[in-house]
């Protein structure tokens, strides 16, 4: 990805590329869309990422919209320079495989010294956080049957990576206890269960 646009200014410069919007209107996308299970952009930090892409040159202001209660919200859209950044980013973005450090890697690496019983409820817990993340997805997406396919390619890409962790969940546990994992037959005695 380029150095210089982080993964929360790449994202909403996205969406300003995509239609210029307001913070407020930049918040209901980002929650309609799911975005908060990939972003770190809560609501108080729209507008401090839009200041900097605007000190930046990328975005500039394009209109000022009235509320329904009159106050003026500010529109921003992107700059000819915020356009190039955009398509350079999200292409590198596409491309480049990034390091991800996921927490789970950490508790597998000490999982020596959780008690096994322990073990098995935090694995249990884990499973069932996963069922439930993959309800919240699929409700969100299909919730918005016009979706254009880019945006439907990221819940189906974060859906994904949920569906193969919940597989090798299932694999990693019935290794744990013995027990035959359901979409898995039972190796002959000697071999690795994974």
């Amino acid at each position: 990805m380029v150095a210089d646009l982080t993964p929360a200014e790449l994202t909403l410069l996205g969406l300003l590329v995509e239609k210029p919007r307001h913070g407020y209107e930049l918040n209901e996308v980002i929650s309609a869309r799911g975005m908060r299970e990939w972003t770190e952009i809560g609501f108080s930090s729209i507008y401090y990422l839009l200041t900097r892409l605007r000190d930046r040159g990328l975005i500039t202001e394009v209109d000022t919209a009235r509320a329904a209660r009159g106050k003026a919200r500010r529109v921003y859209g992107p700059t000819a320079e915020g356009r190039r950044a955009c398509a350079r980013s999200a292409e590198a973005a596409l491309a480049e495989l990034q390091p991800v450090f996921p927490p789970v890697l950490v508790g597998l690496a000490n999982q020596p010294v959780i008690p096994p019983e322990r073990l098995r409820a935090a694995l249990d817990r884990r499973a069932a956080a996963l069922t439930e993340k993959i309800a919240v997805i699929e409700a969100a997406r299909d919730a918005q049957p016009d979706l254009p396919g880019f945006v439907r390619a990221t819940f189906d890409y974060a859906l994904g990576q949920l569906a193969a962790e919940q597989q090798w969940l299932a694999a990693y546990r019935a290794a744990e206890t013995g027990e035959r994992s359901p979409d898995k037959p039972r190796k002959a005695a000697g071999h690795d269960p994974l």
